[in-house]
């Protein structure tokens, strides 16, 4: 029962730390209470790209005729777009068993929690408790969702992720509390299938984390689409006594009644930290979070953490790059630490949100003079040609130096597209090596490079 690594938690950043432990030659073991691949693999990323595929898919079909084509008697079956969405997300979680073996890490099945000494007890279904040890222990238990005090989930009139996936009937009408990612996601889904969406936002702007001229570009999208947001508002309570939800809504105006068959929570996440041994083992928390160090040890040596239940962003590819980093330090290997500046944020609603670096607000907060060029899709041959002309690429760059501060897009496939300013940034390419790169025509990604001969006043289709 000894172990060179155990890592507790198969989601992204767990099942990638051990595969990478195991590849470094550490005798690996993994503890899931669940299913492998965590949250990401079984109810996040990989079943709502099922669901938002099967709605890009609908949407095409409803508007057909805009290609010069025909189709009658257009329909979905809800039900089996639900089904399609956890085949998916089956078949990647047996990918990952499959992983497990090729590399032969224990998969430990059952809850753990950390002990003093560098052990863990796990508790399987049946309650019965077995100690294991390890020289590193590595805690990647990840996150779910978070519940307000006043926006109680009972999982089925108030939901959170989870249950709006797998709803068994389709709502005629939903309100979301929250504009993040999940939110926006969500809304896009069942707008799409015909749900009547209402999205409240606590912030003046949805994806408030975003530019805000990809918000206000989102907002317009939704709205065109038949989605309707409120801003600068706050659901107060909710009464779920009769057929249906009413919530009470706080605007600038005043207080609003929304009644709705189904309201989904997408306010942020939890992490899950209770109840896994900190406390007994003295690891040090703060805000929900725990502390680590830039090579994801904790304050007890042999005790290690990554991904969301750590202070960075709560992002599946942050959690893997967290768990190679992580292991190879304990390798002995000279690695670099992650640059938090550098990581892409992806965005699956329709339009498609990317972004990394420095927003527009941020950068002139920060004493930059800027060059700043925006190139829309509708100038796009590929994207008119496509249908799919809503969005822009914008970029910014530091006037002195020609550093890449920051990338924001929105638009049809933005989010395979915002690689090549990841890549830049990391090797510190200026606005002019972009320029002289050749891109591609037509293609999607030259709107990159429009944008940026944009910010430098070479732009040649505008």
């Amino acid at each position: 029962m000894k172990y060179d690594i155990i890592v507790i938690g198969s989601g992204p950043g767990g099942y990638v730390t051990a595969i990478r432990a195991s590849q470094l030659g550490f005798k690996t073991a993994v503890v899931e209470k669940e299913n492998l691949g965590g949250v990401c693999l079984n109810w996040g990323c990989i079943p709502t790209k099922a669901l938002l595929k099967s709605a890009q898919v609908y949407d095409y079909l409803k508007h057909v005729d805009e290609y010069g084509l025909k189709a009658e008697a257009i329909d979905k079956d809800f039900t089996k777009v639900i089904e399609r969405s956890r085949n998916v997300a089956d078949g990647m979680s047996k990918g990952v068993q499959f992983l497990m073996k090729k590399n032969k890490i224990n998969v430990i099945e059952g809850y753990g929690k950390v002990k003093t000494g560098k052990k863990i007890d796990v508790t399987d279904k049946d309650g019965k408790v077995t100690e294991y040890s390890a020289d590193h222990i590595i805690i990647a238990t990840g996150a779910r969702s978070r519940e307000l005090p006043n926006l109680p989930q009972d999982g089925k009139k108030v939901i959170g992720y989870r249950e709006a996936m797998t709803l068994k009937e389709q709502p005629k009408s939903m309100i979301i509390v929250g504009s993040g990612a999940i939110g926006v996601e969500f809304a896009h889904f069942y707008n799409s299938m015909g749900t009547d969406v209402t999205i409240v936002e606590f912030q003046p702007n949805i994806v408030p984390v975003e530019d805000k001229d990809v918000s206000r570009q989102l907002q317009r999208s939704f709205k065109k689409a038949g989605i309707k947001i409120m801003t600068d508002s706050s659901v107060e309570s909710v009464d779920t006594s009769g057929n249906g939800v009413k919530a009470v809504v706080k605007t600038k105006k005043g207080e609003e009644i929304l009644e709705a068959d189904i309201v989904l929570s997408a306010v942020g996440i939890k992490t899950n930290i209770e109840n896994i041994g900190l406390e007994d083992v003295g690891i040090v928390t703060d805000r929900d979070k725990i502390l680590v160090n830039d090579w994801y040890q904790t304050n007890i040596p042999g005790y290690y953490a990554i991904g969301d239940v750590t202070p960075g962003p709560a992002l599946a590819h942050v959690a893997s790059a967290e768990g190679i980093t992580c292991v190879e330090k304990i390798a002995g290997i000279n690695t670099d630490k992650i640059d938090y500046g550098n990581i892409p944020g992806c965005t699956y609603a329709t339009p498609e949100i990317a972004s990394v670096g420095l927003t527009e607000d941020q950068a002139k907060e920060q004493g930059y003079e800027l060059k700043v060029g925006k190139f829309p899709f509708s100038a796009s041959g590929k994207a008119k040609a496509s249908g799919t002309p809503d969005g822009f690429v914008k970029v910014i760059f530091d006037a002195k130096y020609g550093e890449w501060l920051g990338c924001h897009m929105i638009g049809a496939g933005v989010t395979d597209m915002i690689a090549e300013a990841v890549l830049g940034r990391k090797l510190e390419t200026t606005g002019h090596e972009v320029l002289k790169a050749i891109h591609p025509h037509p293609t999607m990604s030259e709107a990159i490079m429009e944008a940026v001969a944009d910010a430098y006043d070479e732009v040649i289709h505008l």
